[in-house]
């Protein structure tokens, strides 16, 4: 099986099994998943509904116990650590619900480091690690470490390193977890307008409110897709 094109991400009969003591956890059940270049996903699901692990076998963080999955047309369910390793960095952008950021280093030297683990030298990654902060409106906030920055400022430090080395997709896990209401808006919005510009975006959530700025809506529950729904407008209304 070829995926299209036009998939950047494709999974077929995607199944995870965890085996804690003498019970099998089925976390993900015979998942079937065709995301589009450009689409703007949510998936939602309460504790235990597999999202998570959805999240790690998209984002290459762990593998299937069954199952097939495409990323960007490489099949990379039987790739080892290794290659997931070289696999994430290239194609991956991750912003996560707690930032994830080097709390001694400058926003700078923070955007910058998924360019040092791609080889890019010195002054190229400063160049491309100053835009993608710019970007994010950040331009004179550069040289701050993460205790000087704002929770909301801190997101979009995250989200300028997920863009710096134009990974095929970006993956939000629950990215507005920590800010409030209005912070958690202009973080979508800066998502959003990724979103405008070509990215491919999934954003893992639980809130209703964020879920509605995607295009699309994957829920799980018990491990299986309870419904895919796919909308001409960015609302769940």
């Amino acid at each position: 099986m070829n995926p299209p094109d036009s998939a950047i991400i494709l999974t077929e009969g995607l199944t995870k099994d965890y085996v804690l003591g003498a019970e099998t956890v089925h976390a993900l059940r015979d998942v079937d998943i065709r995301i589009d270049r450009g689409d703007f996903v949510a998936i939602m699901g309460h504790s235990g509904s597999g999202k998570s692990t959805l999240l790690n076998l998209i984002g290459c963080l762990d593998t299937p116990t069954a199952g097939k999955y495409w990323l960007n047309g490489q099949e990379v369910s039987t790739l080892d650590d290794n290659e997931l390793a070289h696999i994430r960095n290239r194609e991956i952008g991750f912003v996560f619900q707690t930032f994830n950021l080097l709390p001694r280093t400058t926003a700078l030297h923070n955007v910058e480091l998924p360019l040092i683990y791609a080889g890019v030298s010195a002054k190229e990654r400063k160049a491309t690690a100053s835009r993608a902060l710019d970007a994010v409106g950040l331009a004179d906030r550069m040289k701050h470490q993460p205790a000087e920055l704002s929770g909301g400022e801190r997101q979009r430090v995250a989200i300028a390193r997920a863009l710096v080395n134009e990974p095929s997709i970006v993956l939000a896990d629950e990215p507005t977890g920590n800010l409030d209401s209005s912070t958690s808006a202009e973080i979508m919005e800066i998502i959003v307008k990724m979103n405008e510009r070509g990215e491919t975006i999934i954003v893992v959530t639980h809130e209703q409110d964020i879920a509605q700025y995607a295009d699309r809506l994957i829920g799980l529950r018990d491990g299986f897709i309870e419904r895919d729904e796919r909308r001409a407008t960015s609302s769940l209304a």
